[in-house]
């Protein structure tokens, strides 16, 4: 996998790159896991729904289409961006989002602090009253019985620290997992994170972590690659 520093860049022209290696890549194309930051600006999913952006004021709004709700980027956040061919990794969908989220979880106890998932919401969380906490959430996914219908999310006592919005087109995936490290979180006021209301984002920074953008996206990238190479 070929492991690329973008730096501070533009989402928009940063989402058609990500179009076009994938509509232009063979099958002898090499993995390439881009990492960056990006200027202020909301993200609306394939689903998005118009009543999720509160008030967006002077940042712009960029249609995309990965899956999921709004969210925000900003400085001071680690995006990252995996351009994997699943069909010669052998992963399937579900299986590669969990690989994403235990990068991140890896991450965070690169730091000292518990990740958590959350049954039927993508992303990583962690405990706002004890961020290192090994505790299991009462709110961790679990086997579901026969007729069990989807979990209903439960946010309580937790804040979104990690989201995740991935597109999969002809078995290969771009967009990618953006991790709050110090960032100015009042944009993510303006919104229904990820589609829910009154969820709390947080930054590493929030719960006494002050780590080095630099620092975190390696600590990423390396978590990353690690998993998504088989």
């Amino acid at each position: 996998m070929q492991l690329r520093h973008l730096g501070q860049v533009p989402y928009a022209p940063t989402y058609e790159a990500m179009q076009r290696f994938t509509a232009e890549r063979s099958g002898d194309t090499p993995d390439e896991l881009w990492i960056c930051e990006h200027p202020a600006v909301f993200t609306q999913g394939l689903a998005g729904r118009s009543d999720h952006l509160l008030a967006p004021g002077d940042i712009p709004v960029v249609a995309t289409n990965r899956g999921g709700q709004v969210t925000h980027h900003g400085p001071g956040q680690v995006v990252a961006y995996p351009l994997i061919d699943l069909q010669r990794t052998g992963y399937y969908v579900k299986e590669y989002v969990f690989r994403i989220e235990e990068a991140v979880i890896r991450t965070l106890a690169h730091f000292g602090v518990t990740g958590h998932r959350v049954a039927g919401a993508p992303g990583i969380y962690v405990r706002l009253d004890d961020p290192f906490s090994h505790a299991m959430l009462a709110q961790r996914p679990q086997r579901r019985g026969p007729g069990d219908g989807p979990p209903q999310p439960d946010f309580a006592g937790l804040g979104k620290i990690a989201a995740l919005g991935i597109k999969v087109s002809r078995h290969c995936t771009y967009h990618g997992v953006a991790l709050n490290v110090d960032m100015d979180l009042e944009p993510f006021a303006r919104i229904n994170p990820c589609g829910y209301a009154g969820l709390r984002t947080i930054d590493l920074s929030t719960i006494g972590i002050h780590a080095p953008w630099d620092e975190a996206a390696a600590v990423l990238g390396q978590q990353l690659a690690m998993r998504l190479t088989p």
